[in-house]
């Protein structure tokens, strides 16, 4: 291995993470500078809302496209396009001058950027292979400082100078990033798997978008753990798009203590991560899949009899804690449960669950809007619904291998 290689794989993990953390950024950067930017633009704050699904929205479409390319072309170009396409619009934003202008141009940058995320599940795969859950969990957990520090970030900056400086900071950090993907990514195939100084080459299958699409798709199994990664998505979209309104409005809190009451949540990501990087190896995905959705279960019911109920800031924060680790625990051993069985295909497999993920995720906001009643109960009775469809989908999976294990028992 060479001394290029091998400091490219000291460096790949951050790396992959940096690039991760565009996304988050993106999202969470703006949200304190969110009533603000209405004001601006001279548009109700439902509209500025109404641009995180736009993002999400633009983001899911654009895997379906990038998804199957990762699969075919480079990897190294496509994170190139993505993150060069990002640093554009980030540089476009600022220079808006009504709401119609700053949706389309957040379109173009989620769809854009989706180019260079939508390789890290592959890259990961391909380095940890049958402990890929262990590799996306340190990746999650080192790009999770990203979300934990953006909302002060973005709140220190529009207190600073502007809403604008938040998307020329963006700009800064993506632009860095660019340079590094270029001097230390390497491309698929020139990276060796752990314990394994040799260097696969990785099979370029000619297959159509279509039939990659049927491969993934037709496994029942896959199908379960698709719909519980896009559920425990829509859960986490709830909370990504509402918790500004519910502790700012509802609760009324400031921004500094919105800030630190998100870098908490976010805390509880970090540390559900970082448990399940000791123990997955032993216990299995499955297994670590099953401990977070029985304790996301216990909090989301917590959370909605809470508020239900009405009760002060500080239960709806305990409730709140656990159930994001545990959102953390499912998201990632289910992505990894999927990648694992088609290891050809962690280009589409990624598109798949991103699409799902992000195009789910972006139907949030218009559902929370829909049920808004002035007050935190829709919010946390979509979280406790989105982890309740999570529960029967698992269920079935646990019913399916049972019954498989009873049949196999009976053959021998």
């Amino acid at each position: 291995m060479t001394t290029q290689l091998k400091v490219s794989l000291r460096l790949l993990l951050p790396l992959l993470a940096a690039v991760l953390a565009i996304s988050p950024l993106a999202v969470d950067m703006y949200l304190p500078a969110m009533p603000t930017l209405a004001e601006h633009l001279n548009t109700p704050m439902s509209m500025v809302q109404n641009s995180l699904s736009v993002y999400l929205l633009g983001y899911a479409l654009g895997l379906i496209l990038f998804g199957p390319m990762a699969d075919k072309y480079s990897r190294r170009k496509l994170v190139i396009l993505g993150i060069g396409g990002f640093v554009i619009c980030s540089l476009l934003l600022p220079m808006v001058n009504n709401i119609e202008q700053f949706l389309t141009v957040r379109f173009m940058q989620a769809f854009i950027s989706s180019a260079a995320t939508v390789v890290v599940p592959g890259a990961v795969r391909e380095y940890y292979g049958k402990d890929t859950a262990k590799g996306l969990s340190y990746v999650s957990m080192i790009m999770m400082l990203a979300p934990m520090v953006a909302p002060g970030i973005g709140s220190i900056l529009l207190l600073s100078h502007s809403w604008q400086l938040i998307f020329y900071v963006l700009a800064g950090y993506s632009f860095i990033v660019l340079l590094l993907v270029m001097k230390y990514l390497p491309d698929a195939g020139s990276i060796a798997s752990v314990g394994d100084e040799k260097q696969p080459v990785k099979v370029k299958m000619q297959l159509s978008f279509i039939q990659r699409y049927k491969i993934v798709l037709g496994n029942v199994e896959a199908r379960l753990d698709i719909i519980t990664s896009m559920m425990i998505s829509l859960a986490f979209f709830a909370y990504i798009t509402a918790i500004p309104y519910v502790y700012l409005k509802v609760f009324t809190v400031s921004e500094y203590t919105f800030s630190l009451l998100f870098a908490l949540n976010i805390f509880a990501l970090m540390i559900a991560h970082f448990t399940n990087t000791r123990f997955v190896v032993r216990k299995g995905s499955r297994v670590m899949l099953r401990f977070g959705l029985t304790s996301a279960t216990l909090a989301a019911t917590a959370l909605a009899l809470v508020n239900i109920l009405q009760l002060p800031l500080v239960y709806t924060v305990v409730a709140i804690f656990p159930l994001m680790g545990s959102i953390s625990l499912i998201a990632v051993n289910s992505d990894a449960l999927i990648l694992t069985k088609f290891p050809e295909h962690s280009g589409t497999v990624t598109a798949v669950i991103g699409t799902l993920r992000w195009g789910i995720g972006a139907l949030a906001g218009p559902i929370l809007a829909f049920f808004y009643d002035g007050s935190a109960k829709p919010f946390a009775l979509l979280m406790f619904f989105a982890v309740l469809v999570v529960l029967c989908c698992q269920l079935i999976v646990w019913f399916n291998n049972k019954t498989s294990t009873k049949m196999l028992n009976k053959k021998v």
